[in-house]
């Protein structure tokens, strides 16, 4: 019933939003403005989050800098808004956004009920579940009885209550409108557990008292495929930010690097490269961009690899290790489609 619930809510308000919505044209009306508009979190450490200059940063926010790159040619042309879980896909159906990149979930219904096209996977997650280590335990299937607090209006909540169902155990959730109060009432003691995709619980266990004290349990409950995504019924739009993704990923595969960018350009000899730099002309029609666009987003934003070690991988806060999320030739599965 939960479930049921919550599609059919979201449907209907998504399904009105979308009637005064503009789909087609976003690449016009993103060059009229001058800047891309981007949806994203109110704050998760190293998915998105302003930094003490009150910049934003984050691997979400690198793949709305590598929209705007390509785009616009300038990464720094983004606009950020802020968006719980309950007002993302609004937002973006009705046009207060032109992409949204927000610790999102791909899911069926979501790809076919919302008026949304998801572009890619920027992040392969799972939910789990963190606790005070003091607790002593070593198992989700000890939280029988618990509270747990959760971000209400997610497949996190939805996840928790199929698992918790299935294994015949009680719960209590306590609810919040983002993942970050859900994180600060589990600190200080409101829950006996505290529950959300694993990459941003670790990200968020840094902001807490004493970010020691608190561990996750062993299982991992879902399969949680993060990405960006766009409006229906703009193509155009949906293939520019689908490419900046596949961009930044054939980029790193190729060794191509924000360091090495130039050089490579001048002198590299592999058709890949070359293609990928802009070195054959016309490649970039269809998407009505310069053929230079993925040039822009290497050089200034950076290949995957450098985006991930920077904001949640080896030289982060969270030094989360790569795993699945490396590239499929280096034991993960990301893996993007060839530019050519």
């Amino acid at each position: 019933m939960l479930r049921k619930a919550f599609i059919a809510t979201a449907t209907l308000s998504l399904a009105a939003a979308a009637t005064g919505a503009q789909a087609a044209g976003t690449l016009d009306a993103v060059k009229e403005q001058g800047y891309v508009q981007c949806g994203v979190t109110s704050g998760v450490p190293g998915f998105s989050v302003p930094d003490e200059q009150g910049n934003w940063v984050g691997l979400d926010v690198d793949v709305c800098r590598a929209v705007a790159a390509a785009a616009l040619g300038d990464a720094s042309k983004v606009k950020y808004t802020p968006l719980n879980a309950k007002e993302r896909f609004t937002a973006l159906a009705s046009g207060e956004i032109d992409v949204l990149s927000r610790v999102t979930t791909w899911t069926l219904t979501r790809d076919t009920q919302l008026g949304i096209n998801f572009a890619g996977v920027n992040y392969y997650d799972g939910q789990g579940f963190m606790v005070k280590k003091d607790l002593g335990l070593t198992s989700v299937k000890e939280l029988d009885g618990a509270t747990i607090c959760v971000q209400s209006g997610t497949t996190t909540e939805l996840n928790m209550a199929d698992y918790f169902r299935t294994h015949g155990l009680e719960h209590t959730p306590v609810v919040f409108d983002t993942n970050e109060q859900a994180a600060t009432a589990f600190d200080t003691g409101r829950c006996d557990a505290f529950t959300t995709d694993l990459s941003q619980a670790y990200g968020l266990r840094t902001r807490m008292t004493d970010p020691s004290s608190v561990v996750a349990l062993p299982e991992v409950i879902s399969k949680e495929p993060l990405g960006p995504s766009v409006r229906q019924g703009d193509d155009q739009w949906f293939n520019i930010v689908k490419w900046s993704l596949n961009a930044m990923l054939n980029a790193e595969e190729l060794g191509v690097t924000s360091a090495n960018v130039d050089e490579m350009k001048a002198s590299s000899e592999n058709p890949s490269v070359k293609r990928l730099l802009g070195g054959e002309a016309g490649l970039a029609e269809g998407m009505g961009i310069s053929d230079d666009w993925a040039y822009q987003i290497v050089k200034q934003v950076g290949n995957y690899g450098e985006s991930f070690d920077r904001n949640v991988g080896k030289d982060s806060p969270q030094n989360i290790d790569r795993g699945i999320n490396n590239l499929w030739n280096n034991g993960g599965i990301m893996y993007a489609a060839p530019i050519r």
